[in-house]
């Protein structure tokens, strides 16, 4: 059977042009590289289109001659969810070039953003009109909005809006065989059958490439009070969530898991860091209290309601940042904390959901076992501890080469899957499946959900183009 790669190149490259389209080799490189150094793929081309129609063109090109695309937004998955394979038989599809806002309403409370569009440039947009995309995390300079709609991005907010999941009211994608998904109509009530919008956020391209995503937006924040908490153990920071949710209502929407090890090592990798309390504490915790304009300021709530947690002893010490430069130091610290793991050494990271009442005793009893197992390694857990998830990652024990990442993380990161599993936990709470956590899903996401996932991929991908090897395991 003849080769259909170089007569469909030729297609793609007369279709999209010099701009749309390369096959050389260094402008693909630093797209052919996961975010975390662990994947190296190769691409025949690199396709970059500037419109919806030329997107459908391609997808429709790539079915007939059965060759497989892969793609990819501000390439920051951190489970090699948009790196191609080794083999150089696919084509990256990067939506980079479709970065325009097509429009904004603070009437309607909705952003309609193409695919490309950077999260960042999306919060500054929204600025403008006194309007915020209620999601963030610390790659917002390079995420895009496609991205995060096919990972079901989560970030530090999740706590009061939700995931991506929750904030997506209308999508555009290009489907399998080249048909267009037109579903960017924001309709609160819709019954026409499945929900396709809902399939394709969290797909990670494998049913589908997403165009452009209409998204929910909220009242901008007229002030903001950032706190820094020591407490004992987790079991505290939950009941002190629970406690402020109490006295604040929803005005607390950040509140971030930070044991003493990250903090230091956060301290020791990251210049210009400072500890928030002049003592150590195990355990700390980041909140983020907001008002909109015309609503009771959140320094007063906040500073009141910690003032009667410190007087019963539920918390150690607090201090809220006096400055909007405070504050953003506050949260340098929380956003360092995986560069400062990177610069420390190798560590097995795990991306967890629990329930959110069971996740103190998961972190106590994990970390034991772990420690103990493996002993040397050094747990250290952090993140959305008020939706359930933390970021349970086991560093290598002291002086571990590179060559730990192989030999000892594997059985690491089993060991830790089966504890979540028992826990009725997920393996993956907002980073998805990608290629890193692959082989887990297939081990552990038991039958009836895979059979289903399989079945829809089928159904949906029958030639199984759409950015193979990535979510679904094969059966």
């Amino acid at each position: 059977m003849s080769n259909p790669m170089p007569q469909l190149l030729e297609k793609l490259s007369a279709l999209l042009g010099p701009k749309g389209f390369t096959a050389d080799e260094g402008e693909m490189a630093p797209w052919l590289v996961d975010w975390r150094g662990r994947y190296h793929g190769a691409a025949a081309a690199m396709l970059s289109p500037a419109a919806t129609h030329e997107v459908a063109d391609i997808v429709r090109l790539c079915a007939e001659a059965r060759v497989p695309i892969v793609p990819q937004g501000g390439n920051s998955s951190m489970v090699g969810g948009a790196t191609p394979g080794e083999e150089g038989d696919a084509l990256l599809l990067s939506m980079r070039r479709m970065n325009r806002l097509r429009s904004l309403s603070p009437e309607d409370n909705l952003a309609t953003c193409e695919a490309g569009m950077i999260l960042a440039d999306l919060h500054d947009a929204a600025a403008i009109v006194k309007r915020r995309f209620p999601l963030t995390l610390g790659s917002k300079g390079s995420a895009t909005i496609g991205g995060l709609v096919s990972t079901n991005a989560g970030g530090t907010q999740v706590l009061r809006f939700g995931t991506m999941r929750g904030l997506v009211m209308g999508i555009e994608a290009v489907l399998p065989d080249g048909s267009l998904y037109e579903g960017l109509a924001p309709l609160k009530k819709d019954n026409r059958g499945y929900d396709l919008r809902q399939l394709l956020i969290g797909a990670e391209g494998t049913v589908g490439v997403v165009t452009a995503a209409g998204l929910k937006l909220v009242p901008a924040i007229h002030e903001r009070a950032v706190a820094w908490v020591g407490v004992s153990a987790p079991a505290a920071a939950l009941a002190l969530l629970r406690r402020l949710e109490e006295k604040t209502g929803d005005a607390v929407e950040s509140f971030e898991l930070v044991p003493r090890a990250a903090l230091d090592l956060v301290l020791t990798h990251i210049p210009g860091t400072r500890a928030p309390l002049a003592g150590a504490h195990e355990w700390n915790i980041l909140i983020e209290a907001v008002a909109p304009e015309g609503a009771p300021g959140p320094g007063d709530l906040l500073a009141g309601s910690l003032g009667q947690a410190l007087e019963v002893g539920l918390i150690q010490d607090a201090t809220i940042a006096v400055s909007e430069a405070q504050a953003e130091a506050f949260w340098r610290i929380r956003d360092s904390i995986s560069e400062a793991e990177q610069k420390d050494g190798p560590a097995a990271k795990h991306d967890l959901s629990v329930e959110v009442a069971g996740m103190p005793d998961f972190i106590r009893d994990a970390t034991q076992r772990v420690e103990s197992r493996f002993p040397g390694t050094r747990v250290i857990a952090f993140g959305h501890l008020g939706d359930g998830n933390v970021h349970f990652n086991v560093r290598a024990p002291a002086g571990s080469g590179g060559e730990w990442h192989k030999q000892d993380a594997p059985g690491v990161i089993s060991f830790v899957h089966d504890l979540v599993t028992q826990a009725g936990g997920s393996i993956s709470a907002e980073h998805g499946i990608g290629q890193m956590r692959l082989q887990e899903l297939a081990r552990l996401g038991g039958s009836a959900r895979l059979q289903a996932m399989r079945a829809i991929k089928q159904a949906l991908d029958p030639h199984g183009i759409m950015n193979p090897g990535k979510l679904v395991p094969l059966a």
